[in-house]
């Protein structure tokens, strides 16, 4: 088996805040990250998983106080989840800016929520591949750990055969 340099990223869900609560997160200091929004789907029902986005240069509430969730479908049951990073030090601002920017991609793309379909076809496999995600916390309907290597074309051509029992 081949050398690989995964990169963890660990993620602590923290949640549920409704729209009208997201004021608690426009000014604090430490809410950049990752952000989840459940809802109601015509397709899919109600309280699923409707949209995964980031916020790496702006606070999440913030940035979901950009987004027109007010005039979405039943918008009052919308519930959020803020993501943070966490790790054993704080990163410099490009690498965080990075790990929150693999971090969403990779979730999209195993998770693929219904509000994110257009950015599933943006995405790079390539750059996912030795990503690995911890979720801690509420992190709702989001697998525990997510792996680049499972969910990312990597291993699609390696050979390999079932090991067989011998007595040699």
């Amino acid at each position: 088996m081949q050398d690989r340099k995964i990169e963890i990223i660990q993620i602590d869900w923290e949640g549920l805040y409704t729209l009208e609560e997201l004021n608690l997160l426009i000014n604090d200091s430490q809410d950049y990250g990752i952000y989840q929004i459940y809802g109601k789907h015509l397709v899919y029902g109600k309280d699923v998983l409707l949209y995964i986005g980031k916020a790496d240069k702006q606070t999440i509430g913030k940035r979901i106080s950009q987004e027109n969730w007010c005039n979405t479908n039943d918008s009052k049951h919308l519930k959020i989840y803020a993501g943070r990073l966490a790790g054993e030090s704080t990163p410099k601002e490009e690498f965080w800016s990075k790990e929150i920017d693999l971090a969403e991609k990779l979730l999209i793309s195993v998770h693929k929520p219904a509000y994110n379909s257009k950015s599933l076809s943006l995405l790079r496999d390539s750059e996912l591949q030795d990503i690995h995600i911890l979720n801690w916390g509420d992190h709702r309907d989001l697998l525990p750990e997510v792996s680049g290597l499972r969910w990312t074309s990597k291993l699609d051509t390696m050979v390999y055969d079932i090991y067989r029992y011998t007595t040699e």
